[in-house]
């Protein structure tokens, strides 16, 4: 990336998962766009309406982050490009970058046999985060986790489940937070409520519940009762292995429920299948089944599939999200950002469920933040 003048205020992008699919993708797509190499297809806040809003310059940015795993980023983006998630050459290409962020990457944890309470992981988290910051001079970090997504906590749990100890410890550390999965992090009910810093999520809204948060609204708006409305996913790579859990699967579809819920005023009925498809690897293919009742009665039916990768479409919102984050922070704003609702399957509360609608509050919001100064 372009060398930084000592007076360019560097911005930490510390994620959870931080050698997963996603993560990898994030960190090399970002040193090929800062670097000219590849255009910024997908990332909304490098559009001209964003122009003047302050936002952090992708060249800005230093990443780090905890994971269990030990494969070397530059590895992982050989594996990747192998696979087509990342263009042949990239890994190369951006060999530097991702070296220097492997080697920002700390354990994470609980791991089998881990005896420690959650005070003592949550404070080893905090203090990996802190060193981070002072380290690289930082003017700001934001946490992200991208990391698989886990079982909902169970009644009668007594320790804190790995997502919300990442969070308390990003609260600690004073950094900004967002959560792109749909484990439970700050919605655990044994987690205060942040303050401090600008926090925003959960799960990320890549592609079939995007899907949704459109056509939704439009059955809604033209008076066609939904009967009902299911879907089948398919896909591999840790997301599939993470999902074939039924505890797993049933966080990850509780967002895709609410956006029916919010936009037809009712959930019609239907369920959503995710399948672990190993050899699918990073890909995955969504079909959706709605049966509606038109004019007079008549019954029709509408069915849509996308087929994509996870990582290719996640990464660009996770960048997104770390330039909006780390400049509402900038600014001073603090507590949940229901104006970014339109990068999540849930929101946090005040956010519509309609995409249009979450266009339209994220543009006003990108006007607030032109209009603030840190």
């Amino acid at each position: 990336m372009t060398p930084l003048t000592p007076a360019s205020p560097r911005t930490g992008v510390w994620l959870i998962g931080a050698r997963g699919s996603v993560a990898t993708t994030v960190i090399a797509g970002c040193a090929a766009v800062a670097h000219g190499l590849k255009p910024p297809v997908g990332m909304a806040t490098l559009t001209p309406r964003f122009a003047e809003s302050g936002l952090p310059d992708l060249t800005s940015f230093v990443f780090g982050g905890h994971d269990v795993a030990t494969c070397p980023l530059p590895k992982r983006a050989e594996q990747l490009a192998g696979q087509g998630v990342l263009p042949h050459d990239l890994p190369a290409a951006v060999l530097n970058e991702l070296t220097a962020a492997d080697a920002e990457i700390c354990p994470g944890g609980p791991a089998a046999g881990d005896t420690r309470e959650d005070h003592e992981l949550i404070s080893r988290f905090a203090e990996d985060i802190a060193s981070f910051h002072t380290r690289n001079r930082l003017a700001r970090c934001v946490v992200i986790n991208v990391a698989s997504t886990e079982p909902a906590p169970r009644e009668g749990d007594k320790s804190l489940p790995a997502s919300s100890l990442y969070a308390a410890a990003a609260l600690r550390a004073g950094a900004a937070y967002v959560n792109f999965t749909p484990s439970a992090g700050l919605h655990h009910p044994a987690m205060p409520d942040p303050h401090g810093v600008p926090v925003a999520g959960r799960d990320g809204k890549t592609g079939q519940t995007m899907l949704r948060s459109v056509l939704g609204p439009m059955f809604a708006q033209r008076a066609l009762p939904v009967r009902s409305w299911s879907g089948i996913n398919l896909l591999g790579g840790g997301d599939g292995a993470a999902l074939a859990d039924p505890a797993a699967a049933a966080a990850k579809n509780a967002g895709k429920g609410r956006v029916l819920a919010d936009t037809l005023g009712t959930v019609p009925e239907g369920v959503v299948h995710i399948d672990d498809v190993p050899s699918m690897g990073e890909w995955k293919t969504a079909w959706d089944h709605i049966a509606f009742e038109g004019f007079l009665g008549v019954r029709m039916v509408l069915q849509t599939t996308w087929q994509g990768c996870d990582s290719a479409l996640a990464a660009p919102l996770v960048l997104d999200l770390a330039r909006l984050v780390a400049r509402a922070q900038e600014v001073g704003l603090t507590g949940p950002l229901p104006e970014l609702g339109f990068y999540f399957k849930d929101p946090d509360p005040g956010a519509s469920s309609s995409l249009t609608e979450q266009y339209m509050a994220l543009l006003n919001f990108a006007e607030r933040l032109k209009g603030s100064h840190g």
